[in-house]
């Protein structure tokens, strides 16, 4: 599943949880992009720099080391919720009704109980590097100019933990779409067979075109 697929809405309790932290998800996916073009920017002004001033961007490496888990892990719950991770589609895609749910549920919870003891790892790796008490709260920096490592080894986390609400949020609604045998449960991506995916990719190209 690497496109976007449809997720269905309603005024459940659900629905209206999915919506809230799909906003928080958005704005998160939003500064991990910004930060792709940031670093576009300051390459560009690193390269100018060293090829016409001779004076390349101090400490460019030392940034780059910074952003990298604000690019990396901010978007992953976004791109959860939208179903644009990939995966293997061949045994899911072949699963109808409650098999399918049993399915989604069994492998969504093995994702939540691997990014819990990532968030429990991250977090031990966070403290470990901040000190209230050490010059900018950290017990360690970067090499070039000595840029704290504490808030780039916090952004681990926070994200995973973003998205351990978000893998919660499908449980529930693939768990509930398993009890009452639903056909199209809210607040999930839903798998679409080979024909619907290059339908809508079709549909979306049609309508960047015109």
């Amino acid at each position: 599943m690497a496109a976007h697929v449809p997720v269905l809405e309603d005024d459940s309790l659900l629905s209206r949880l999915d919506r809230v932290l799909y906003r928080v998800e958005r704005v998160l996916a939003l500064l991990s992009g910004l930060a792709v073009f940031a670093l576009m920017v300051l390459a560009v002004m690193s390269v100018g720099g060293r090829n016409f001033l001779n004076q390349p961007v101090p400490g460019y490496v030392d940034w780059i080391q910074q952003a990298m888990p604000l690019i990396a892990f901010m978007g992953i719950s976004f791109t959860q919720r939208d179903g644009g991770h990939i995966r293997m589609d061949i045994l899911i895609g072949a699963l109808k009704g409650r098999f399918l749910w049993a399915a989604e549920f069994l492998t969504t919870f093995a994702m939540l109980i691997l990014m819990a003891l990532l968030v429990w790892g991250t977090w031990a790796h966070f403290q470990r590097s901040f000190d209230f008490a050490a010059p900018m709260w950290s017990r360690d920096s970067s090499f070039d100019i000595n840029l704290p490592l504490w808030p780039a080894k916090l952004l681990a986390p926070v994200a995973f933990s973003v998205l351990c609400l978000r893998l919660g949020l499908q449980l529930w609604a693939y768990g509930r779409a398993f009890v009452l045998g639903l056909v199209e449960p809210v607040a999930v991506p839903l798998v679409q067979s080979a024909a619907e995916q290059a339908a809508a990719e079709a549909e979306h190209v049609s309508g960047a075109d015109g």
